[in-house]
């Protein structure tokens, strides 16, 4: 139907049908589109509108028979052609428009709220499974789920307020601190006269009939967590309860609240006790169910205290006063359930327990809430609030507001489900997928985890990521340097060229130019490059390890096979070494070539002599510019001549071994690991036997459980988004 007041279908005249039972006039409203009628019969109408009618019944048709009309020039009675079930959902009674009778309504809020509340429990009860307590490194869905946590002290009446809501006795009984891990309750009302029953999560085909048992089970199931220490745990126990008697609602029953250790408990016991209920109440999206006796102060309420610490506004609590039936005689407990003594935005509740005798004797609970109403009703302090007092009116009421703030968070939760999944999906993506039985697809898995890392490796060297500039620092300031802290003043002295210049002549001295001297000069003082050369090769060796060392590590593909990790830095290292020492040869043979060949032409175009005289003496210079002087070959200033000669020609040599050595190092170095790295690495995989391939995929233990808790949080997420969303098709239907 278009509209909750209109019905729509095809209008033609007709009076078929009037022998058919009339049903009373009621008030109709009716709209019929200008449209024609499926069959081709009929005319085009205008609309209709009729204000008031009688309805007729055909199969397959609805009759209105008007008594007045809003175009009076229409008098025939009206044929619907609807189906069976758009007709029977169009009658209506009443000045409202409506299409459903108040208990098919009813039927839909109640399904509605069944449906939003059994969304969370089924959220709840995934979480539980798949290890999602809230906290931890992953992402947690616990937290962001609506939930009630009943907060009190001590014999404060927490336990009998839970089992007055339930109307069954299923929960542990004694002295101490009975609850030691949350129990979340959640409550599921059936049809009238149906049994009910409990059932456990960590039971799920296991029918509980009989409540004494529950009672147990959920002691012995607290002991298999926490020992019989009397310790305490945050791993909730999930307990569904299926009931005519209750109504759909899920709350979350925390330990109570303790000032002091009992014997068997640490002293941090308290601490402990607190920290875990704040860790449920300091959630925003937490309603606070503070359970407070009414025989004392309420300024000593241990739930108030906290509740008021955790949402200062009061608008997250709801307060419950139990114990109204103890206070002394002459008092009365008005100043806190109409909000004087401690104001919170929503009601405060007052609940009569049952007493310890009505325990002892198993008084039935049904009769304990007639007993519970009939206190409030016939009580001159509370008959004016009886209508909203009472275990009943407080499940009720809690379910009311569960439901409205389900409804409110579902976007935000949607949103948070949303996001999670696509950071699971990424992690996931990064971490891998578990490696596969096939031998040939374990090769296929080492060899593209070998591609991707030999991306990364390039990658540094071409730019794309950093490390590849410091063979260029390589070149450009540690090669200089090195080259200008080579001795050569000390070695081109003048003492020192006339040394190898004398031993160079051996016993006949040279006559004109001291050829051999020059030679020696030259290959000695050229084999000073050699050990910047070595020093270059080695220092790219250097990086080139620490790049290999930096791509294992940013390969994000390796993490989780350590032991291939290990494998291709070995091969890596390896392929390193054998380019360093093609690298070094060819350095050293490129200061070996100049060394052994010195090129002639620099020495035939530069002066051999010098004047003899000293050139610091004005008579000598005054004197070789008037008349030639003869030269002195053995002189120092002739030593001088070679010491210079013999340098310039070094510095020539050096600017083109600056030029050269970092040639040598890429093309032996630099090329061949970009070209080659794994090459050998390569060769020995494809000698290895299948059944070796699997030791190289060992994955890291930590990885592993990393991943399985991630698939199970995804798990999680992916079905979280899928129940929203049958619920919110269904919701829309």
């Amino acid at each position: 139907m278009g509209h909750p007041g209109l019905g729509w279908g095809w209008a033609t005249s007709s009076w078929a049908g009037r022998a058919n039972k009339k049903l009373p006039s009621c008030p109709v409203e009716f709209k019929a589109p200008p449209r024609r009628h499926p069959s081709g019969g009929g005319r085009r109408r205008p609309w209709l509108r009729f204000l008031r009618g009688e309805v007729f019944f055909l199969p397959g048709r609805l009759f209105f028979e008007p008594s007045s009309f809003s175009e009076s020039s229409l008098a025939p009675p009206v044929l619907l052609l609807l189906t069976k079930k758009q007709r029977n959902n169009t009658i209506r009674t009443g000045k409202q428009a409506s299409f459903r009778s108040k208990s098919k309504r009813k039927k839909k809020i109640m399904a509605s709220m069944e449906g939003l509340i059994g969304l969370m429990n089924r959220i709840q009860r995934a979480c539980t499974a798949l290890g999602d307590h809230g906290g931890g490194d992953l992402p947690t869905l616990w937290e962001s789920l609506p939930t009630i946590a009943v907060v009190g002290g001590q014999s404060s009446g927490k336990s009998s307020v839970l089992e007055s809501i339930v109307g069954t006795d299923f929960l542990p009984r004694g002295s101490g601190i009975v609850t030691r891990r949350p129990l979340v309750l959640q409550l599921h009302q059936t049809d009238d006269g149906s049994q009910e029953y409990a059932e456990f999560l960590h039971m799920p085909k296991t029918r509980f009939t009989d409540f004494a048992r529950v009672r147990q089970e959920i002691a012995d199931e607290t002991d298999r967590l926490t020992g019989k220490t009397k310790q305490i745990s945050p791993v909730p126990i999930h307990l569904s309860i299926y009931s005519p008697k209750v109504v759909n609602l899920t709350l979350v029953d925390l330990p109570g609240l303790t000032k002091v250790a009992v014997e068997g408990q640490p002293e941090s016991i308290v601490q402990d006790i607190e920290n875990m209920v704040r860790s449920y109440v300091d959630k925003p999206n937490c309603i606070i169910l503070a359970i407070s006796p009414a025989n004392q102060d309420i300024a000593t309420s241990d739930a108030i205290k906290l509740a008021k610490e955790v949402d200062p506004t009061g608008e997250r609590t709801f307060g419950v006063l139990t114990k109204l039936d103890l206070m002394d005689k002459g008092t009365n407990a008005l100043d806190v359930l109409e909000g004087r003594a401690y104001r919170l935005q929503n009601p405060w509740v007052g609940i009569v327990n049952r007493s310890q005798a009505d325990i002892n004797r198993k008084v039935d609970m049904i009769a304990a809430r007639e007993k519970e109403r009939e206190y409030f009703e016939s009580s001159p302090d509370y008959a004016h609030l009886a209508s909203r007092m009472g275990s009943e009116h407080l499940a009720k009421l809690l379910s009311e507001h569960l439901e409205s703030v389900i409804k409110a968070r579902i976007p935000s939760i949607t949103a948070v489900i949303n996001k999670t999944i696509d950071e699971l999906e990424s992690e996931l993506d990064t971490i891998g997928r578990a490696v596969a039985a096939d031998p040939g697809a374990q090769l296929y898995t080492i060899l593209d985890l070998c591609r991707a890392f030999d991306h990364v490796f390039k990658e540094h060297l071409d730019g794309g990521r950093s490390g590849g500039d410091r063979i260029y620092g390589v070149f450009d300031h540690k090669l200089p340097a090195a080259f200008k802290k080579l001795p050569f003043d000390r070695y081109l002295s003048v003492q020192n060229v006339k040394k190898v210049v004398s031993e160079a002549d051996g016993y006949q001295p040279h006559l004109i130019a001291p050829e051999q001297g020059y030679r020696r000069l030259i290959g000695t003082g050229l084999t000073y490059f050699r050990g910047p050369a070595e020093a270059t090769v080695d220092a790219v060796h250097v990086v080139l390890k620490d790049l290999v060392r930096k791509s294992i590590g940013e390969t994000e593909q390796l993490r989780r096979f350590p032991t291939l990790q290990t494998a291709i830095a070995t091969a890596a290292n390896e392929a390193l070494e054998r380019f360093r020492e093609d690298g070094r040869s060819t350095a050293l043979r490129l200061v070996e070539m100049e060394a052994t060949y010195p090129t002639v032409e620099f020495f035939r175009n530069r002066p051999q002599d010098l004047p003899a005289a000293d050139a610091s003496s004005k008579a000598g210079a005054k004197a070789s510019a008037e008349s030639p002087v003869p030269l002195d070959r053995y002189g120092d200033g002739h030593y001088r001549n070679i010491a210079s000669n013999v340098s310039q020609y070094i510095r020539m040599v050096g600017d083109e071994l600056l030029k050269t050595i970092p040639k040598a190092a890429v093309h032996c170095q630099v090329r061949e690991a970009k070209r080659s790295l794994l090459n050998h690495f390569y060769v020995q995989i494809g000698k290895k036997e299948a059944g070796e391939f699997v030791h190289l995929l060992d994955e890291d233990p930590a990885m592993m459980e990393r991943r399985q808790q991630c698939w199970k949080r995804l798990e999680l997420y992916k079905s979280a988004r899928d129940e929203i969303d049958s619920v919110a098709w269904s919701s829309n239907r």
